[in-house]
């Protein structure tokens, strides 16, 4: 299992990517339901940010297979 310090390195390299790669992508990322805490104090930790990557994993691959379709 990574530890809490892989998982941010791979969610701030994977941003990076989005952001430099995919900018119509990075735009929509403050809208991500993931980046919106609904409690005044969330609770962040491992499993949190590991679901956060998968998020924008997920996300990426969507926007790639539609990115792709649409060039058909």
């Amino acid at each position: 299992m990574k530890n809490l310090f892989t998982i941010l390195r791979e969610i701030t390299q994977l941003t990076s990517n989005i952001e430099t790669n995919y900018p119509e992508l990075y735009r929509s990322l403050d809208e991500n339901p993931m980046t919106l805490p609904v409690t005044n104090h969330p609770h962040i930790d491992k499993e949190v940010m590991q679901e956060y990557l998968e998020s924008l994993k997920q996300l990426l691959r969507h926007h790639l297979e539609t990115h792709k379709h649409n060039q058909l």
